[in-house]
């Protein structure tokens, strides 16, 4: 098992676009439902998996493009906390404390060694929004029958 990382910033008001960050319902609109309906089905269908947007349930970022990965870790390895911490040092310096941070790095790591999956947000400047999150990967324990995106662990820093 693996981890993958994402990051995504970004205006609020786009990341409040929910029907872009939930995959289409399996079923399509049946045969003569409005043609609104069927529209958005379809712009949803197309878009869900190449959006940038994080998804509403954290596994369904494995369906994004590979290139959307920002480092991927062996399970067990520091690597995933180092670099979520580091993102934490970048982007929320003015409102997580010393405190808090330690807090929420060792729930990550407890997390992440027994195979869980982490999703953070953070409004930063108005009315900009992160998200940042590290997905198991190999398999997932929400999603197992999603695929990875990559061949395997490989070197942070993509």
């Amino acid at each position: 098992m693996h981890h993958h990382a994402y990051l995504w910033t970004g205006p609020k008001p786009r990341f409040d676009q929910d029907a872009l960050r939930r995959p289409p319902h399996p079923d399509p609109p049946p045969p003569g439902s409005r043609p609104e309906l069927i529209q958005r089905y379809r712009e949803v269908a197309a878009q869900f998996t190449t959006s940038d947007l994080p998804p509403l349930e954290t596994a369904y970022w494995l369906v994004k493009p590979g290139t959307q990965v920002r480092g991927t870790w062996r399970a067990g390895e520091p690597g995933a906390v180092t670099w979520l911490s580091g993102q934490l040092d970048q982007h929320s310096p003015r409102f997580v404390t010393a405190r808090q941070r330690t807090a929420l790095l060792a729930s990550v790591a407890e997390r992440l060694r027994w195979g869980g999956d982490v999703s953070l947000g953070f409004y930063l400047e108005r009315p900009a929004f992160l998200s940042l999150a590290l997905v198991a990967c190999s398999p997932n324990r929400a999603q197992p029958g999603l695929t990875c995106p990559a061949q395997g662990p490989t070197d942070p820093g993509r």
